[in-house]
Parts: C-alpha cells; sequence; structure tokens
C-alpha cells in the first residue's frame, strides 16, 4: 500500500510500533482493492444461497440484504480504520490506548481466538477449491490423503504472502480485481441465460425477521474485519481523508458482496441443498459449464488464499502486542499452524459445513462487536496516539492506568460481550434472552453488542486522554518494552 523506504522491498519489517510521517505515504484509493481482495469467495455464493433456502426470502429481499450488509459493516470497517491514519499503528496496538497495556490483552487474546476460526474455515474453503478443480481437470476424487494435501499447500501458500507483508496483499489484491470481475460477468451473464426466471421470481417472499437476521449473516464477515481497519491505513498520512476511507471501504466490499450474495440466490433455484452442501464449492463444477467453472474457481481460490493471508497479516500484529517478541512475519505462523490443525478435524469430521459456518459467524460478531463499541467510542474523544506510549509496557507508560487496565474500558467491554452472548442465538449456543423479544428474534445480538459496550464506556469515568509527546507525533520511534505484560 505504501511506496516507502520501509516497505518498498518483498518483506514488510515494521511490527506494531508507529509509523513515522515520513513513511506514511499510501493514497485512500488505495484501499478499494484492500476490501475487493477481502471479499473474493465462494462462501458469499453459499451464503446467498441460504438466504432463499433457509431463510426462504426471495430475491427482492435477498437484494435488500446484499446492499444493506456492505453499507452497514464496511462502513463500520471504514470508520475504525480512521483510526490508523491518526495514530499510524495496527489496531490492536492502538487498542493499548483504550484498555491499557494488561487490559488490552482480554479483548486481543479473544480477537486472536475468533480469527483461528475465520483463518481455519477460509483455509478448508480453499482445499475445496482445490480439490473441485482437481476432480474438473483431471477426473481425481476427493479423498481424506488428498484432502490434507490441498489443505497444507493452502495453508503454505497463504503463509507465504502474509508473511512478506502489506505490498504482497495489495499487489495480489489488485490484479485478483481484475479478473474477479471479468469472470463474475461471464458467471453473471450464463445465468442471465440458463436461470428459469419464472421460478425465480415466484419464490414467496420470507418474513421482516427473517430479512434482518440475513443481512445480520452477511455482514458478520465484514464486522470480523474491523478490528483490522487500521492495519490498513497506518500509512496513509494524517491529512487523509475520512470520507474516502469510509467510502472506498464500503465501494471495495460492495461491488463483490451485491453480485455474488445474488448470484447465490439464484443458484440456490438449480442447486436447492446448496445451503446445506457438506462441500461448499463443488457445486460451480456442476451448475456451471467447464470453461468458465476452472478459472472463476482459479480466480476464487486467489480470493481465498488473499482473504487469509489478509487476516494472518492482522493476526501477527495482534499475537505481538499480546506479547509474542518475535518478527511479525514469524508471529504470522503461529496462526498457520492452528488453522491448518483445525482445518483438518474440520474437513475429516464435521457433517455438514453450512451450518457450522453460520453458527461460527454468529458467535464471530458478537465477539469482535464488544471491542468495535468501545473502541469506536474512544475515538469520539481521542484525535491522535502517543507512539511511544502504545510501545511502553512499564508502569511509568501513559497507557498503564490503574495496574495496566483502564477500569471503564474493561468493564465496558465484558458487560456488552456478556449481553450480546445473552440475545444471541446459534446451532452451538442460545443465550437466555435470545426468544420472545426483537433483540433476539431479528438476529441483532452484535448491535445490542456494540451499543451496550459503547455507551456504556462514554457514561462511565475514564483516565483522561494524555497529550501525544512532540517526539512521538514526528518521529514515532519504538521504545524498548522491558516488562513483559503477563498479568
Amino acid at each position: 500500500m505504501s511506496r516507502t523506504t520501509e516497505t518498498k522491498g518483498a518483506l514488510e519489517t515494521r511490527g506494531i510500533e508507529q509509523v513515522p510521517d515520513r513513511e506514511r505515504t499510501a493514497r485512500t484509493r488505495e484501499l478499494f482493492p484492500t476490501w475487493v481482495g477481502a471479499n473474493i469467495s465462494v462462501l458469499l455464493l453459499t451464503m446467498g444461497a441460504s438466504l432463499v433456502v433457509a431463510y426462504h426470502l426471495n430475491l427482492w429481499q435477498a437484494l435488500v440484504v446484499a446492499v444493506v450488509a456492505p453499507v452497514v459493516s464496511y462502513g463500520l470497517v471504514g470508520l475504525i480504520g480512521i483510526a490508523g491514519k491518526r495514530g499510524g499503528a495496527p489496531g490492536m496496538a492502538l487498542s493499548r490506548a483504550v484498555f491499557g497495556q494488561r487490559g488490552n490483552l482480554l479483548p486481543g487474546s479473544l480477537i486472536w481466538v475468533a480469527r483461528w476460526g475465520w483463518e481455519t474455515i477460509n483455509a478448508v474453503v480453499g482445499a475445496y477449491a482445490m480439490l473441485t478443480l482437481l476432480h474438473i481437470l483431471f477426473g481425481l476424487k476427493a479423498n481424506s490423503a488428498l484432502g490434507m494435501v490441498m489443505l497444507l499447500a493452502f495453508v503454505v501458500a497463504t503463509f507465504v504472502i502474509s508473511g512478506l507483508g502489506i505490498n504482497a496483499v495489495q499487489r495480489c489484491n489488485k490484479s485478483a480485481t481484475y479478473l474477479f470481475g471479468l469472470f463474475s460477468v461471464l458467471v453473471l451473464a450464463h445465468l442471465i441465460v440458463d436461470t428459469d426466471w419464472p421460478r425465480v421470481f415466484a419464490h414467496p417472499g420470507g418474513s421482516t425477521a427473517a430479512v434482518i437476521t440475513g443481512i445480520g449473516m452477511i455482514a458478520a464477515g465484514g464486522v470480523s474485519w474491523i478490528p483490522s481497519a487500521p492495519d490498513f491505513t497506518r500509512y496513509l498520512p494524517r491529512t487523509a481523508s475520512a470520507r474516502a476511507i469510509v467510502g472506498t471501504s464500503i465501494g471495495g466490499a460492495g461491488i463483490v458482496v451485491l453480485p455474488m450474495v445474488l448470484m447465490g440466490a439464484v443458484m440456490a433455484v438449480s442447486v436447492p441443498d446448496l445451503a446445506s452442501a457438506a462441500d461448499p464449492v463443488s457445486f460451480l463444477g456442476k451448475i456451471l459449464p467447464t470453461w468458465i467453472a476452472v478459472p472463476y474457481l482459479l480466480i476464487a481460490l486467489i480470493g481465498m488464499l488473499l482473504i487469509n493471508a489478509m487476516s494472518m497479516y492482522s493476526a501477527g500484529f495482534t499475537a505481538q502486542t499480546l506479547g509474542f517478541r518475535v518478527p511479525r512475519h514469524w508471529a504470522v505462523s503461529v496462526n498457520a499452524v492452528i488453522s491448518l490443525v483445525f482445518g483438518s478435524v474440520l474437513m475429516l469430521v464435521a457433517t455438514g459445513f453450512m451450518g457450522s459456518f453460520i453458527a461460527f459467524l454468529s458467535l464471530l460478531a458478537v465477539a469482535f462487536s464488544a471491542w468495535v463499541g468501545v473502541f469506536g467510542a474512544d475515538m469520539l474523544r481521542r484525535a491522535e496516539y502517543d507512539g511511544r506510549a502504545m510501545a511502553d509496557t512499564t508502569r511509568a507508560g501513559a497507557y498503564w492506568y490503574r495496574g495496566g487496565f483502564s477500569p471503564a474500558a474493561v468493564t465496558a467491554w465484558a458487560t456488552g460481550l456478556a449481553a450480546g452472548l445473552m440475545f444471541t442465538t446459534s446451532a452451538w449456543f442460545t443465550g437466555p434472552l435470545a426468544g420472545n423479544n426483537v433483540i433476539g428474534e431479528y438476529g441483532l445480538g452484535w448491535i445490542a453488542t456494540i451499543l451496550i459496550s459503547g455507551l456504556l464506556y462514554l457514561a462511565l469515568p475514564k483516565p483522561p486522554v494524555s497529550p501525544v509527546s512532540p517526539r512521538s507525533a514526528a518521529a514515532a520511534e519504538p521504545v524498548e518494552q522491558p516488562e513483559p505484560l503477563g498479568v
């Protein structure tokens, strides 16, 4: 994203420290391919099919979902991304200013663990895409051994891209954006010609509750990127337009989410068992001609590689904020190993993919939303972040607060998280307040989490915002971290 002395090489070496102003030369328009690449996944097709099969929505209701979901979720991505240009550091490093040096370990650990699940699911889908390609091209039938080989290949490729750093991710995103756009048009043209449109338009509509729940399901993928938003805006200059950050985030995501969800809804007419299939990818080989299916799967495979690379890229920063004293590209390897182990279990044991995925999304959105509420509320009163204070983990640091914790932030985060879970319904967990109320019935547990944690944080007494030191604002150089953060 940046063409600076630090990052112009193949390997980005900068970690969680604040980026000096002299290196912050990126442009907001470079965010567009970032959020395009973050959504190039055949899972959107499967989720679009779920809107019809599981939520019983018609095409017009699916259109409403496909428009509103990226506006809501990536609007929040853009808003939190503003903190990146203010502070010039990754999201979980900036979070130290809000929660305290030790208090940040609580949401940081939960977000890190939640990323394991997100990366695992993407790795499994990538492995399924590779198996489908082998079957179409060479007639090879999937089996457990071949599946494990494909999973390993996918994870290794993801590690290489994310380990290289932001320039490698951005370059891959730009190429994938053009290719994906071209072949999506071809798939759309095929569907227009080949689809039984009277049958599509004859599908009855679902309830308002189902529409809102569907918006939450599609938006959950975007919500998972919110804590990572500053990771991709920290090379922007302080003068970058906040409106442009929000606009490019919504536009980049929406241009992919809208057609993918609608195509999935239309495909559900031809493949009604799509939403419940154990393999969420192989249907493309059945519904599309080979000359479209093969290149489209290849591009989708690249897209899923990029999604996981972006997630692991951010996870490396999160690991560093948790106290892993290793370079960022080696911190990434921790998540790579975990996704390989969990992915193997999912491919060998799970009997139904989509049900598990939707249940995971429900809980994932709540886990991330508690942090979003507190961090977003704090942005209303904090215009800058002290780079030296973020790196100073001693008791004398400005962000040490009380024993390393900000009581207001930690209390609001924990309360919002608990409240959100109580209103959440999923196949794995149902909260005690999930029934007989609008929040639970409409799947708004994650929205309730953001509002409760944010409003409570604003209401509680907080330590004053420390002024940013002149040296920190000008140079933003890292300092030593002599004291471990273990509680």
